[in-house]
């Protein structure tokens, strides 16, 4: 079921200029809860609500779906700007040309529960790179998985029973992102593509998800929850918005009341000078 505003609370969202700090408000509404911005290679920015997908422009203008089942908030466009990859409510991946017209399942059946969230598309527009979800007996086991954007046979990235999610593709292709308890509380991470190697990039007392790469490689925007924090709430107070410099250097950029639709698919702008978010104050 799609989430909604409780009473009082809006949804509003922001860009913030990575080199000056400044924070704009680009939307804001009382009516529908929207979550999970992103941007078009021509700077439009995209987000979902109500189990739909919507343009920002002077307003909320939906992009139609050709038939998808409700989407939930993990959604990535193509880097040539003419696919949004969704994942609906169904459990699977659907392509859905971004100028409207009938959605194509990409993913595979896994049997029942299994359910594929979208993360992250390669540089080159041929892959993507999802969370694979299996319950298996009362647990819930998270693992990153790719498969060819046109469709094709699955690659599973992790084999474990941590909770890995977020996966993400650098600029490069090379790396994907991604956060992780194999360390203990979530921390985040990127596994490199073929060899399967695994650094660990952040180690401190907060809770990290959704790492986003920058498009120029600058820096990595992510998700900061405080300590203890399990999963990623939907609505919690002293959320922050962290960068992580290619220095090893940690800024942070705002504090706020948001959670798992504040910055959880690449929510950069394509010249990698801003980047979008979304708060829920009450």
């Amino acid at each position: 079921m799609p989430r909604t505003l409780r009473s009082g609370q809006r949804s509003e969202l922001y860009v913030v200029d990575v080199t000056s700090g400044e924070h704009r408000l680009v939307f804001s509404s009382s009516d529908i809860l929207f979550e999970a911005p992103n941007w078009t290679p021509d700077g439009v920015l995209i987000v979902n609500g109500n189990g739909k997908l919507f343009r920002v422009n002077d307003g909320l203008e939906e992009i139609e779906l050709g038939g998808v089942p409700d989407i939930n908030n993990d959604h990535v466009v193509s880097p040539d700007g003419r696919t949004v990859y969704v994942s609906a409510d169904d459990g699977h991946l659907y392509a859905v040309p971004i100028e409207g017209g009938a959605g194509r399942r990409v993913t595979n059946d896994h049997g029942p529960g299994f359910h594929h969230y979208l993360h992250g598309v390669s540089p080159d527009g041929e892959t993507l790179a999802y969370i694979g979800l299996q319950h298996v007996g009362q647990r819930r086991i998270t693992n990153v998985w790719t498969i060819p954007s046109a469709g094709g046979a699955d690659v599973q990235v992790t084999d474990d029973e941590f909770a890995d999610d977020g996966s993400e593709y650098g600029p490069d292709g090379k790396w994907i992102y991604f956060n992780s308890e194999r360390a203990g509380q979530a921390q985040l991470f990127r596994i490199a593509v073929g060899s399967g190697e695994v650094e660990q990039l952040t180690n401190d007392e907060r809770v990290n998800w959704f790492p986003h790469p920058a498009p120029d490689g600058s820096a990595i925007a992510y998700v900061s929850f405080p300590t203890g924090t399990e999963g990623h709430p939907a609505d919690i107070d002293d959320v922050r918005l962290r960068l992580l410099t290619k220095d090893g250097e940690v800024r942070e950029l705002t504090k706020l009341f948001g959670g798992q639709g504040t910055m959880n698919v690449p929510s950069w702008s394509p010249d990698s000078t801003q980047f979008a978010y979304v708060t829920y104050p009450i």
